[in-house]
């Protein structure tokens, strides 16, 4: 893929996805030209990133109340290889990359049905302290959790 800065071999990049979700391009999602509204992967992306948490036993401790700590975007970018239509049947990919102190680069793919590529994206992800909003490490346990690399969907 041309100009997209965070990968760097794309077959190797692709071989270390294994956890996905599956998506099916809504009426609602496409524009007055039949295709997938550019904005439509950042909400794929968001929905693809609380399972990916919830794989991790994350999410279920990062919405209950009393818990300390909670998770923020700090930023999202989407690059785009083909188009994508109404109907159509993705897959969603998500990975961690690089894992920091309280952030993790999460990378993501979309494949269509012929497992070409049709989108990439890529995105910081902070856990903070929900009493102050700042970044709150990562525990050991939880970077072992991001390297173990789940697989399989939820549907």
């Amino acid at each position: 893929m041309k100009n997209v800065t965070y990968i760097e071999d794309v077959n190797t990049w692709k071989e270390g996805f294994s956890f996905f979700i599956d998506v099916k391009v809504r009426f609602s999602e496409v524009d007055m030209f039949g295709h997938m509204n550019n904005t439509v992967p950042f909400v794929y992306f968001e929905q693809a990133r609380i399972d990916y948490f919830k794989s991790l036993g994350f999410m279920q401790d990062w919405v209950k109340p009393d818990h300390e700590t909670m998770i923020v975007v700090a930023d999202l970018q989407c690059d785009f290889a083909k188009q994508v239509y109404f109907d159509e049947h993705i897959r969603l990919f998500v990975k961690a990359g690089e894992i920091g102190n309280s952030s993790v680069d999460l990378h993501y793919m979309g494949l269509n049905a012929k497992d070409d590529i049709c989108f990439v994206g890529r995105g910081t992800m902070v856990q903070i302290s929900k009493r102050t909003g700042k970044g709150a490490s990562w525990t050991v346990e939880m970077k072992n959790r991001f390297n173990e690399s789940p697989s399989g969907s939820i549907s």
